[in-house]
């Protein structure tokens, strides 16, 4: 370390770099798709507070998950909305760690919610007999805030590593938020035991977990395809299928990121695959349930009677 080195306390996320009127329909874009991924999750969320038959474990995990999007997307969003129609992009280096602390806490809940839900949908599938009591509510309850602690015990980790690193600079990310990969490059020394970490808490988090929720699913179709009521069969394959598409969308997306060699993303592919995590899922979640799922359409339209009858 030189003398003539200096501590940074603020930095420049460069986000999307195009032109003006690109970055204002950008703006109007985004926004739309925030405001969907907000309505869209908090419906979901009153819907299950509502409606006391969604009182599941199944839709218990599934309110967690729409905390965890609406808590994801509002983390990175609000400040890449910001950016695109103002002059001023710079971030405090606080802020900036908090940000990616909440990003990676946030990613991780999302996880690990995921498998929790493909576990519950197994033992209702394979095991229905027993699904009362495997699934108790004290089962749920100690599944749901085991998710949340270790998320955030993990992010903690990341952002320990981070903070015992000299950063002097640059002063820019090329990025549209504090992302962990693009904070790292302001380092000045080695983020090799950095590196070192994220690949090995994504073969945890992203491999692992995926590699349960395929074996569930393996073993829910074939408890699917010994269903004798074609009706059985499809409400449960309904309910399977919707799960599995989240599960595609949030995996597919991390491991590409992260996992990939870098060399086939470039900076500016990376951003569109943050912004697909980051924006994109938390967005179509809510969607895929409801367009998929029967009874939360049932409980929509219960709720909306509820309301003209008062």
């Amino acid at each position: 370390m030189g003398s003539n080195q200096t501590w940074i306390t603020e930095v420049t996320l460069l986000g999307f770099q195009v032109g003006p009127a690109l970055e204002f329909f950008l703006f109007g874009f985004f926004s739309l798709f925030y405001t969907v991924t907000l309505l869209g999750n908090g419906v979901i969320l009153g819907i299950i507070c509502l409606d006391f038959r969604l009182h599941t474990p199944m839709y218990f995990f599934l309110s967690h998950l729409a905390v965890v999007d609406m808590s994801y997307a509002s983390n990175n969003v609000p400040k890449m909305l910001a950016n695109l129609v103002s002059q001023n992009r710079t971030i405090s280096f606080v802020p900036c760690i908090m940000q990616t602390y909440l990003y990676l806490a946030f990613a991780h809940a999302e996880c690990l919610i995921l498998v929790v839900m493909s576990y519950d949908r197994f033992v209702a599938i394979c095991h229905p007999l027993h699904y009362s009591v495997i699934m108790s509510w004290r089962v749920c309850t100690v599944l749901a805030v085991t998710s949340w602690v270790f998320s955030f015990l993990l992010a903690l980790v990341h952002v320990v590593l981070i903070l015992r690193l000299p950063f002097c600079g640059p002063h820019e990310i090329n990025h549209f938020f504090c992302e962990i990969l693009s904070v790292l490059k302001l380092a000045c020394a080695d983020t090799r035991l950095n590196q070192v970490v994220i690949f090995a808490a994504c073969v945890f988090i992203l491999l692992g977990p995926l590699s349960l929720v395929l074996v569930s699913y393996t073993r829910i179709l074939s408890a699917i395809l010994r269903i004798p009521s074609g009706e059985g069969r499809r409400k449960a394959f309904s309910t399977c299928s919707s799960h599995l598409c989240v599960v595609g969308l949030f995996f597919g997306s991390a491991i590409v990121m992260y996992m990939a060699p870098k060399t086939r993303h470039p900076e500016e592919q990376q951003k569109i695959l943050s912004l697909f995590y980051s924006l994109f899922n938390p967005m179509l979640n809510p969607l895929i349930y409801s367009l998929r799922n029967a009874e939360v359409k049932g409980a929509l339209r219960r709720v909306r009677w509820k309301e003209r009858s008062v």
